[in-house]
């Protein structure tokens, strides 16, 4: 975090501040800001968050010992600390993010970069972080902090030297977007794409589209929109951004991206195309798995130009990235037995993309193998969504279909349905009963895909998996 002396964090939070010790107003703070007293160092600031299981209350003493200089609390607690009472911890935190990141953007070079869509977003943080790190002091996310709390404490690890913050955004709910991306005022928007990826939750996937365009409207207004032209959702975003006076800025695989991929190639060793964008055509070699990742790839490039890195530099670097991120794609096992765990997350966008993935990879003498779980927050569409997946996997000739849990039941009805039966597909209780089904079935030539929603947790089961086959 930039320096900030308590009086003037108080007045950011809106906080009233009860110094401790030798302390005074004029004391100056610059550390870790964290709802998580486990990552406190000496001068940092420890946010008291009240949870559904625990209360962040009874971990001051803790973060105090691990060297807070502060606490923001909702009510005082009996520890030797600086203190700032608020009423709402999360508010405060999103305000002293606000107050941070505006003082660095006046301060220096700083240009910030907001991305959303329903799926992608972390593939696209990361492949636009390592891009951007050759140019400067880079702040991105850890894993996918993009909601209330995890945006923020991203946003406040800047300093006076930071030259980019790159910031993911999450949408919990209609609204969510517009707060965050409005702590920020990003520069540049990335909208990636519109699926059925919370859904349920919204009302319906236009109800979605207007959340992620959220992300648009509070963009600078002299900012650049980076939108995937394949998909009409975003593509219509073009007309809010223009209409907010908005550079715009196109990526995709069709004739109308400013920055486009053709030749789309992927093997087991990763993705290739090629990039064609201001009258340059240059190859891409992705060591990441699958081609949904090529629109990642695009989006992360497309954003780097605008912040005025060239195309050669950008896809020299996105070149050296060997995983998109853990439990995204990520390869683990042997060369006998190939485990792809993608169990971080899923929609049914995602679902369809890294099965794909998994048809497309697999040799003439090796055999797929999938094993899925349940896909949430799909809402009323959750059971056509899942059959939808069974049909897919039966269609892309997915040679065993190990669906796991009671929640994706319907996915296993509807590969056994569209004739996936005689032990093609089973369907199993729980993690336990997979681990051991698997570790006999699975043999010599076997590329096998985990993948389901991170509540569901089969990415435990993949570890699992590659830990037995390494």
């Amino acid at each position: 975090m930039i320096t900030l002396t308590l009086a003037e964090v108080a007045a950011a939070v809106g906080g009233e501040l009860r110094v401790a010790g030798e302390h005074t107003t004029e004391t100056s703070v610059a550390g870790v800001v964290d709802t998580d007293s486990r990552t406190m160092s000496p001068g940092a600031i420890f946010v008291a968050k009240p949870g559904a299981e625990t209360d962040g209350h009874r971990f001051v003493g803790a973060a105090v010992a691990a060297g807070a200089a502060l606490a923001i609390v909702e009510h005082l607690v009996d520890e030797p600390v600086s203190q700032i009472v608020v009423p709402d911890a999360v508010a405060a935190l999103g305000d002293l993010a606000r107050e941070v990141v505006a003082r660095a953007r006046a301060a220096g070079n700083l240009r910030i970069v907001g991305i959303t869509g329903s799926n992608g977003k972390t593939t696209t943080k990361n492949f636009l972080a390592r891009i951007l790190a050759d140019e400067g002091e880079t702040v991105a996310p850890v894993a996918s902090f993009n909601n209330e709390v995890g945006a923020p404490v991203t946003m406040l690890r800047v300093t006076e030297s930071t030259r980019f913050l790159v910031s993911e955004f999450g949408a919990a709910a209609p609204g969510s977007i517009a707060h965050l991306a409005g702590l920020v005022a990003p520069d540049v928007a990335v909208v990636l794409m519109v699926g059925m990826a919370h859904a349920g939750g919204f009302g319906g996937i236009e109800e979605t589209a207007k959340a992620k365009a959220e992300l648009v409207a509070a963009a600078q207004a002299a900012g650049t929109a980076v939108l995937n032209v394949d998909d009409a959702r975003v593509a219509a975003m073009r007309e809010l951004a223009e209409s907010r006076g908005m550079r715009v800025v196109g990526f995709g695989q069709s004739a109308a991206a400013d920055v486009r991929a053709r030749d789309i190639e992927v093997t087991a060793s990763g993705t290739s195309c090629v990039i064609e964008a201001g009258g340059e055509r240059i190859p891409l070699r992705l060591r990441v798995l699958g081609s949904h990742h090529i629109t990642n790839a695009l989006a992360s490039i497309a954003a780097a130009r605008v912040l005025g890195v060239s195309l050669a530099d950008a896809v020299a670097r996105l070149e050296t990235v060997e995983i998109a991120e853990r439990w995204r794609m990520q390869p683990l096992g042997n060369e006998r037995v190939r485990i792809i765990n993608d169990a971080y997350n899923a929609s049914p966008d995602s679902m369809a993309a890294a099965l794909r993935t998994l048809a497309q990879i697999t040799g003439p003498t090796e055999r797929t193998v999938a094993v899925l779980g349940a896909m949430t927050e799909l809402g009323e569409s959750a059971g056509e969504e899942h059959d939808r997946i069974g049909l897919l996997a039966v269609r892309l000739n997915i040679q065993r279909i190990v669906v796991v849990g009671p929640e994706a039941r319907r996915l296993y009805l509807s590969a056994v349905g569209e004739g996936s039966w005689d032990s093609e597909a089973v369907h199993l209780p729980d993690q336990d009963a997979a681990f051991e089904y698997l570790r006999t079935e699975l043999r010599d030539g076997d590329r096998v895909l985990v993948k389901s929603s991170n509540s569901v947790g089969l990415r435990h089961l993949g570890d699992r998996l590659g830990e037995l086959f390494s």
